[in-house]
């Protein structure tokens, strides 16, 4: 080989050893998901099987192709005789051992395909009968699956000329593996992580010669010893400190991760290999030896590791929330104690998933949501007081850094052109460092850098370099330290995401969940549930660039996990709550009288010298016994839900808000929403509707305020409740006739019948009740109920109308002729259904007459809330000048009407028969309906007198039979049709007066006493109509109807009520 080619710089070994181990990772990516993914159905046809397994095939050739740059590399290395100690060119050695353990990892992963020759070969038969050659790559491809079909054996005779290279970058570990894969009580004795066992050191910088070691992953160094002695495997009998290193990491694990959740059962393995190599005897002997240790001893071992580093790590955390001034020195504490935990999680995730069956409780740990919860604490310290490390280092790496590597490169003896350039630069850089820079929010980036101290370490790290780092050990001592100050600077995520990142829990996504109901199901352990949440901001750190596709499954899953992890812990809050409300129930019920009147008994009989208790019967505690303490050990059941209750509310509560995925969740709102909903659904439970026997609570025990008749997940609120029991069962049994309104007690009241209604209707519809439902409802809630009446009142009009059209020409004449007497008696035989006109206006008049008793109890509690603006509501109708838009009026009305105000017109029956129009009808045939049935209604009165039931009663000041709700009917339907049809109210109720008084007039001449038993009290109706309407007067009744006769007709009702009564 020629000198140009051994030239370093011109071999690129950074370059190349940074963009493979990125490669490597992203096939590593590409087939797990192949390896994951079941092999999907395919079509006979050619091009579909080029088209499903192209994506499968090409990643195979990417995987040969890199197969090929790493030989490739890797003989460029060995060429060069690269010098590789961890202590000094950290980054090379790094990069070089994670590189091979990327090459062995995915040629195993691959051999873990089953389909792989099905996919190759498939893919290659569609290419030939499509193209009519095999694919140029397919030769190479099909050896490389063959010889690769035991993927270590392979590598282990590829390997022997790599040897020298990769043990000497192995041995390199002992200073750095054995310190690390130290037991609990070693790092106790050496009190590890702590701050406040050396006060007087705490503001001094944590320094070590080797410091991007002390944070590096134990998991990585196991990798790298136990696959890289395996393929130099001849070290192992000739060098100890080889032999000792690798025993130590046998004895360590059972099993390795080789990507995410899968494994590497290194024992079997291992053993497999060396059992056909000659004199490996003692090899495999050490195999076994360590298998027995790693069962007998690694849990207990790891489980003590992280009981000290949930103390450890809390005792850090608590110090630097109090003091994160300290996240500056010691900021090397933070990512080591990150990186421990880290550690430790992932060996027991990966082990509990894949235990031994012995000793199964070392690999159960109810407390690792501590141990991640310290973590996240950590992590977030890092993130909020970045700008102070910021600005720490930054004084750090211009006030000592610059000035210690300057002295250090001018007492170089060599220092060829090349690196005197870089390390000037190194310290220029350094130098013009300035703490303004981070208060002015400047962003640094020391990529470049740190780059070229990679390349540095490769220019000097080759036989024959003319400066040698391995003579100049203190100079990559320094530069790892500087590398690691820049990192402070400009990568605290990276950092972050280097030291903690958890994101194999998408991995395990079984194992995940059990650990988060473990953690909620011990009481101690529910204060930290919020680890789980906020491990799914971790997932995507695991996706690559190369496998895109993976992305939004991956984000889905963390997503997914998220939203059922905060939506566990709210109804697990939400629970506790339910459970103390019922404990204070209970203690509340303990203070009713009844339980009073045993202790009265005893009372009395002890006075009296009665012996009637049995004896030894133990006595009745008192209420409020429980918060009698002798000491303050006593728990009661109370006391356990309340500290049960504030451990996960310090959950919850303990961040604002997350995001995951570029989705943010609020955790504080899951409980909201969760209590929202039991409460809503104890509140409705409260009504104790019960709708086989229409049985509900009333409005005056349920006084509390819910408004919207489906609350936000659909369920039905009181308000729903409420207006069906009044609609369907109150308002239905008074058009039964079992109940009738009292206008004197403004009430519905139960009239005697037969069958006894299972409620009494005057308990319901009070004044007092109906305030009690305003109060309850609220103005929105009384609208949907006036919403509600409206509705039902529209379907009677809608079917008034029909009866109105059948009985049109009927109706017509009768208009014109009622000074005709003979004509409209002739006329009224022809009409038909007159008494369903009838009933169906009463049952108008009484639901107006409901919604009247529900306005004026709205409109009284509205008084009593907002006095003024309800005075200032009133003052704006009632100063409405006559010649006002309509529209505008309206709008007035509609106001009024929210208030609970009575209206001339009715603005919600307004909307309801607007909303009736038929579109085959024109607007002047609506009108000619809409008076025709007052006209239908007018002459339809006289009929009510042969009723027994239309007697009059002075004590209720109506009708059995609501006859006197017509009043009300007729005036509001007038006013709202002829508002919709534009028409004159006024002149409308004329012609219904004339109309009426005239037909009543014709049955006071009848001589047959059935047709006019009740003759005196329909007269009344007549005045009740005037005196309900706002647009008739009595000098206008006086005109078509004597007075003398209404003034008989009081006479009457009065005498034969009073003799009734006798």
């Amino acid at each position: 080989m020629s000198r140009s080619v051994l030239q370093p710089s011109q071999q690129k070994l950074a370059e190349k050893l940074t963009i493979l181990n990125d490669r490597g990772v992203g096939m590593l990516t590409r087939l797990y998901n192949i390896k994951k993914q079941q092999l999907a159905q395919l079509q006979k046809e050619k091009s579909e099987i080029l088209k499903n397994l192209a994506l499968y095939y090409f990643t195979f050739v990417d995987v040969m192709e890199f197969k090929d740059h790493v030989c490739e590399l890797l003989n460029t290395i060995d060429v060069c005789q690269v010098f590789f100690d961890i202590t000094v060119n950290f980054d090379l050695t790094k990069n070089y051992l994670d590189l091979i353990i990327t090459y062995t990892t995915l040629m195993i992963l691959l051999s873990r395909i089953e389909e792989r020759k099905a996919i190759i070969g498939l893919y290659n038969y569609a290419h030939e009968m499509t193209h009519g050659a095999s694919d140029r790559e397919y030769p190479r491809l099909g050896q490389m699956i063959v010889d690769y079909e035991n993927p270590l054996k392979k590598m282990m005779e590829e390997f022997v000329p790599h040897s020298k290279s990769l043990s000497d970058a192995l041995i390199s570990l002992q200073m750095v593996y054995p310190r690390r894969n130290l037991s609990a009580d070693q790092w106790r004795n050496a009190q590890l992580l702590s701050l406040i066992s050396a006060p007087s050191t705490m503001l001094n910088p944590a320094q070590s010669d080797t410091m991007p070691c002390e944070y590096l992953s134990l998991d990585a160094m196991e990798k790298w010893i136990i696959f890289g002695f395996i393929l130099c495997h001849g070290i192992l009998n000739t060098d100890a400190t080889a032999l000792n290193l690798w025993k130590l990491a046998l004895q360590s694990s059972s099993c390795l991760s080789l990507f995410r959740d899968e494994v590497f059962h290194i024992h079997k393995a291992a053993e497999d290999l060396f059992v056909n190599i000659r004199g490996y005897n003692k090899r495999i002997n050490d195999i076994r030896e360590c298998k027995e240790a790693a069962v007998s001893h690694a849990g207990s071992m790891h489980r003590e590791r992280r009981k000290f580093l949930r103390s450890a790590l809390k005792e850090l955390a608590t110090v630097l929330s109090d003091q994160p001034g300290l996240l500056g020195p010691k900021a090397l504490f933070v990512f080591m104690a990150l990186s421990f935990a880290r550690d430790e999680i992932i060996w027991l995730l990966r082990h509990a998933d894949n235990m031994p069956k012995k000793s199964a409780d070392d690999f159960i740990d109810k407390h690792i949501a501590e141990l991640i919860f310290y973590m996240e604490e950590l992590r977030a310290h890092v993130r909020k007081y970045g700008p102070v490390m910021q600005r720490y280092y930054v004084q750090y790496l211009s006030g000592f850094d610059a000035v210690v590597l300057n002295e250090l490169v001018q007492n170089l003896s060599v220092c060829p052109e090349d690196e005197s350039i870089i390390m000037s630069s190194f310290v220029n850089t350094m130098t013009s460092l300035s703490v303004k820079q981070v208060e002015d929010g400047e962003v640094f980036d020391f990529r470049g850098m740190r780059l070229d101290w990679f390349r540095l370490q490769a220019y000097t790290s080759v036989s024959k370099a003319s400066l040698s780092l391995a003579d100049h050990r203190e100079l990559g001592k320094m530069m790892n330290t500087i590398i690691f100050h820049t990192k402070m600077v400009d990568s605290l995520v990276e950092m972050l995401v280097e030291t903690s990142d958890l994101s194999i829990f998408c991995f395990y996504s079984r194992a995940f969940e059990k650990m988060f109901q473990q953690c909620l199901e011990l009481p101690s352990q529910s204060r930290y549930s919020i680890a789980f949440p906020l491990l799914c901001t971790h997932f995507m750190s695991c996706t690559h660039e190369l496998c895109p596709e993976e992305r939004h499954h991956i984000g889905d899953r963390s997503l997914s996990l998220c939203n059922m992890f905060l939506d566990e812990m709210a109804k697990q809050a939400r629970n506790l709550i339910t459970d103390i409300c019922t404990e204070q129930c209970t203690l509340s019920d303990q203070l009713l009288p009844k339980h009073c009147a045993k202790t009265i008994s005893q009372a009395v009989n002890k006075k009296s010298k009665k012996q009637t208790g049995k004896k030894g019967e133990p006595e009745r505690e008192k209420p409020g016994v429980e918060s009698m303490r002798k000491n303050r050990l006593v728990v009661t059941n109370l006391d356990k839900l309340h500290t049960a209750l504030s451990e996960l509310c310090f959950s919850i509560n303990y961040v604002p808000n997350m995001v995951v995925w570029e989705h943010t969740f609020t955790p504080r709102e899951y409980l909201t929403s969760h209590l929202e909903i039991r409460f809503t659904k104890s509140i409705v439970g409260m009504t104790m509707y019960n709708q086989a026997t229409q049985e509900i609570a009333k409005p005056s025990e349920l006084l509390t305020s819910q408004t919207q008749h489906l609350d936000s997940h659909g369920e039905p609120t009181i308000t729903s409740l409420y207006t069906n029991w009044y609609l369907e069962t109150l308002l239905r049994q008074v058009s039964n006739g079992h109940i009738a309104y009292f206008p004197a007690m403004k009430a519905f009241v139960n009239l005697p019948t037969e069958n006894e209604l299972t409620f009494n209707a005057e308990e319901y519809s009070d004044i007092s009740e109906m305030r009690s439902l305003s109060e309850l409802l609220g103005p929105y809630g009384m609208k949907f109920l006036s919403e509600s009446l409206m509705w039902h009142i529209s379907s009677q009009v809608a079917e008034l109308k029909k009866l109105v059209v059948e009985n049109v020409d009927v109706l017509t004449q009768m208009r014109t002729s009622f000074d005709k007497p003979d004509q409209m008696a002739a006329l009224f035989k022809r009409l038909s259904s007159v008494d369903s006109v009838l009933k169906r206006m009463t049952i108008i008049g009484v639901i107006l007459s409901f919604r009247s008793l529900a306005q004026e109890a709205l409109r009284d509690v509205l008084s009593y809330h907002i006095p003024f603006l309800v005075s200032s509501i009133e003052d704006f109708k009632d100063h409405i000048p006559r010649e006002t838009d309509m529209k505008v009026a309206m709008n007035v009305y509609e106001l009024s009407s929210a208030a609970g105000l009575p209206c001339e017109i009715d603005p919600a029956l307004v909307v309801a028969l607007s909303s009736q129009k038929s579109e085959n009808i024109s607007p002047e045939e609506e009108y000619k309906i809409a008076c025709l049935l007052m006209v239908f209604v007018a002459v339809s009165l006289p009929t009510l007198a042969s009723n027994v039931m239309s007697q009059y009663s002075p004590a209720i000041e109506g009708h059995c039979n609501n006859i006197h709700c017509l009043a009300k009917a007729i005036n509001q339907i007038a006013a709202a049709l002829f508002t919709i049809h534009k028409g004159s109210i006024e002149d409308r109720l004329k012609e219904f007066l004339a109309l009426a008084s005239s037909s009543l007039l014709k049955i006071g001449q009848e001589t047959d006493k059935t047709t006019t038993r009740n003759r005196e009290s329909v007269y009344l109706l007549l005045d009740m109509i005037v005196q309900e309407s706002p647009f008739l007067t009595m000098d206008l009744l006086e005109s078509c109807f004597p007075y003398v006769l209404l003034r008989n007709a009081y006479h009457a009702v009065y005498k034969q009520s009073v003799t009734s009564s006798a």
